[in-house]
């Protein structure tokens, strides 16, 4: 809907003339952030009294009017919009008013050609032998050690007789996330960009050793007292991380500076060969690969963790850092042209399964100015 169609309704709706038709019409402009934006300019008359303080009773109406909040019904537009009546007496006090908003409305954001989509279940497994099979819906693939489905892969169970490890490696692209269940009964997901190397079967007797090589994954550890006592270690690159049964995720992208292990429940330690950090549920190791350092701290698990719920959770984290978790689900490249909001923080829930425009409205509403989408490439002004 352009912009002098949208005028012409706002008139109509404060001048309490709006047909049901217009007034659905309105009602659908009114599901965007950005258009909120624009109405609240009408609404917050706090900041509009500024353009006419020659009402008598002015002072008091606006102490009566609520906060809007970020999703508004026709019934509340409604209810605005019959306070507007009683305080907007002449066309030209309402032209003047709008004149207000437009001037201070960030510019609308430019899309051109978006290829840019959410993240789907997609991986590559590569066997022994080197045979690498893509995975993911539609896709069906099943050995006598493994079934394999389009989200998720189930070893078979352990037998406990191998004495010669063969290891599989699966590996989850930009834009896509999986599952697999190891022949000991533990289970791990596979956040984006993400590599795992395990084996098919372990070996009785022996730690039970997977290779987080890169990426994110969360673990939920079939217990040492179902696996003959045998306990679970993850490796990656400089850490280990010993368990005995348990639920944790670790964060191991190779663009970032710090390996975060975040334990949900049951107990583990990690450990860089210098120094072996116990830590408890609710806490976060931060593992700085530069100093090789471990700092654990109180974290919030559900943030940290969110992914597996099919959401975001951002609690006022910097611009940069989000953009760079959005950019692996979304497989998309993201340009800062204005270098200040890198460190801008936004907090907020997300789902996965959102465009990238909803995600970016959301967050424009608080924290960017405007952004521009061309191809695959998101510029944030």
């Amino acid at each position: 809907m352009n912009q002098t169609k949208v005028d012409k309704l706002l008139l109509k709706l404060v001048e309490n003339r709006l047909s049901e038709a217009e007034s659905e019409t309105l009602s659908e402009w009114l599901k965007s952030e950005h258009n909120q934006k624009y109405f609240r300019k009408y609404v917050e008359i706090n900041h509009l009294l500024n353009l006419e303080r020659s009402f008598a009773n002015g002072e008091q109406l606006f102490d009566k009017i609520p906060a809007p909040r970020k999703r508004f019904s026709y019934a509340t537009v409604m209810k605005y919009a019959a306070v507007l009546l009683v305080l907007i007496a002449s066309t030209l006090f309402f032209k003047n008013i709008l004149s207000s908003a437009q001037d201070s409305m960030p510019p609308a954001p430019v899309v051109r050609n978006n290829q840019i989509r959410p993240g789907v279940n997609a991986a590559v497994l590569t066997l022994g032998d080197g045979k690498e099979v893509e995975l993911g819906k539609g896709t069906d693939y099943t050995t006598e050690a493994l079934n394999a489905k389009e989200d998720q892969i189930v070893y078979a169970a352990k037998q406990g007789k191998t004495s010669q490890m063969e290891y599989n490696y699966l590996s989850v692209p930009r834009g896509g996330q999986f599952s697999l269940l190891l022949s000991d009964g533990t289970k791990v997901w596979l956040n984006s960009e993400s590599k795992l190397k395990y084996p098919v079967d372990f070996v009785e007797g022996q730690s039970r050793e997977v290779y987080l090589l890169y990426g994110e994954a969360y673990f939920k550890v079939a217990s040492s007292e179902k696996n003959q006592g045998d306990d679970f270690k993850v490796y990656h690159n400089e850490q280990e991380v010993r368990v005995l049964g348990t639920e944790f995720n670790i964060k191991a992208y190779k663009d970032e500076p710090e390996v975060l292990t975040t334990l949900v429940e049951g107990k583990v330690t990690v450990s860089n060969g210098k120094r072996t950090q116990e830590i408890a549920p609710g806490e976060q190791s931060r593992l700085n690969l530069e100093t090789g350092t471990i700092h654990v701290s109180e974290v919030d698990v559900f943030s940290e963790t969110s992914w597996m719920s099919g959401v975001f959770s951002f609690k006022k984290k910097p611009l940069k850092d989000i953009m760079r978790t959005l950019s692996r689900w979304y497989d998309m490249e993201v340009v800062f042209e204005n270098k200040s909001l890198e460190n801008k923080r936004f907090k907020g829930v997300l789902r996965r399964n959102q465009s990238i425009e909803e995600v970016l409205s959301v967050i424009m509403s608080s924290s960017l100015h405007s952004y521009e989408i061309n191809d695959k490439t998101v510029i944030l002004k």
